[in-house]
């Protein structure tokens, strides 16, 4: 099926006096946190569809207009600002909107299966300087797909939905909500004196590589020795974890616990469960080590608490690890604890440690760059997840209500992991694993058994 591009603009902020962008504050620049600058500097496309009756394109944009005047940071551009340091110019650049026809009905596009077809339901994503690009794709039933692609040191996941639900209500000409909280210049201060309790030169940051050449050169190995070229190509393979089956995996995990012990979470046992499944798939054994990247939130976790409307990043991440063998040997309810642990563990001092840390001037000193590295291609033995629960990402209703569908873009990243509650709303998740083709075929043999 083709996808054909209809028309390409900028969208800018429409202020509600209905002028035209422009004022003194249209050309302040406001400093990236630490916390927006250690996490991916790219963009993250995400994929909605809706059943027909949507309203007209011309609504859409204009909702997204109204939208950015108030989350004006998604309309200006990054750069150096005056000050030399990384910064967001609220210059009211504005947004990419682009519109799209398929001369086909949604029913036959592959949803279904994440392929490289999703790549053409949203703006390319690579070397653009908008900070939001949105593609408006009608199918001849009537139907719309959205693609969105947001610059992730602008917003994380918590902030992005946020955004979502703003730009829908706006659609149907309801008051933006929420209001952002936007002061990520100030809020994230160090302390006075700084203390500095945790690893973060080996968690969050990483030396720089040796040259340039450093990911060409090891574009086929990861840390680990493992090799790209030797078990085959990636694919990404979409697997529907039903309410019943969570449930039952849930129980599984927190059955051996004593009391006064309460039960493992739905997120604890169901990470624990995959992270098993697809070390077995890969054939993992004793004496390899395996880790999962985690985001946690620390809106809730500092203290005081960030507000759940602040708009930027507020995330760090565990990394629970085991010895491969041990990991498979053993019930699901030992990965769960490791998993607990680790999440636990990234608390306020964890954060404020991090602060005070990335706040001193030893990353510049020392060339220091981040660990959260979009350009690794193998995470074998490891995994990233990055799971969406929580998120208010089903809020986006232009009027027709909530979407039918719901997908990160095709990401063929081996070892990367996404997890989605269902669109069906009854307690499902859809989780989307990307794994060497012979991994995966293994991974479908035993992912929906429960040891």
């Amino acid at each position: 099926m083709k996808v054909k591009i209809e028309s390409s603009k900028i969208v800018k902020p429409l202020h509600d006096d209905g002028m035209a962008p422009g004022g003194a504050a249209a050309d302040e620049w406001v400093p990236l946190s630490v916390l927006d600058k250690v996490t991916y500097g790219e963009h993250v496309a995400l994929i909605y569809a809706f059943r027909p009756p949507n309203p007209p394109n011309a609504a859409l944009e204009l909702g997204l207009a109204r939208a950015l005047a108030v989350y004006r940071e998604w309309a200006g551009r990054i750069g150096v600002g005056p000050d030399g340091r990384r910064s967001v110019c609220l210059n009211d650049a504005g947004a990419r909107f682009v519109e799209a026809t398929v001369d086909a009905p949604l029913a036959v596009w592959p949803f279904g299966a994440p392929s490289p077809e999703a790549r053409r339901l949203h703006p390319r994503i690579d070397a653009v300087e908008e900070l939001v690009q949105v593609q408006l794709t009608r199918f001849s039933c009537g139907s719309l797909a959205v693609g969105f692609a947001g610059h992730h040191q602008i917003a994380d996941g918590q902030a992005t939905g946020n955004f979502f639900a703003a730009w829908g209500l706006a659609t149907r000409g309801l008051p933006v909500y929420p209001v952002p909280v936007c002061d990520r210049g100030t809020r994230f201060a160090p302390r006075d004196p700084p203390l500095v309790e945790f690893p973060h030169r080996e968690t969050e940051y990483k030396a720089a590589p040796a040259s340039a050449d450093h990911h060409a050169d090891n574009a086929d190995e990861n840390e680990d020795g493992f090799f790209a070229a030797a078990p085959g190509k990636v694919k990404v393979h979409r697997m529907h974890l039903s309410k019943e089956f969570v449930a039952r995996l849930k129980a599984r995990a927190s059955s051996g616990l004593p009391p006064p012990r309460r039960g493992y979470t739905t997120f604890q046992s169901v990470v624990a469960h995959l992270w098993r499944t697809i070390t077995a798939a890969r054939g993992l054994g004793a004496g390899v080590t395996t880790k999962v990247r985690i985001s946690v939130n620390g809106r809730t976790r500092m203290r005081p608490p960030v507000p759940r409307d602040y708009f930027g990043n507020v995330v760090l991440w565990a990394f629970p690890r085991s010895d491969a063998g041990q990991l498979v040997a053993r019930p699901v309810g030992h990965a769960a604890e490791l998993i607990h642990r680790a999440v636990a563990a990234v608390d306020d001092a964890y954060f404020r440690s991090f602060v005070d840390f990335a706040s001193s001037g030893v990353v510049e000193a020392e060339g220091l760059v981040p660990t959260a590295d979009s350009d690794q291609t193998v995470l074998c033995p490891n995994l990233e997840l990055d799971a969406w629960l929580g998120i208010n990402f089903f809020d986006l209703d232009f009027g027709s209500g909530a979407p039918i569908y719901f997908m990160p873009t095709y990401y063929p990243m081996e070892g990367s992991l996404f997890l989605l509650p269902s669109v069906l709303g009854d307690g499902s998740m859809e989780a989307y694993v990307s794994l060497f083709d012979n991994h995966l075929d293994e991974f479908k043999k035993i992912c929906h058994k429960i040891a």
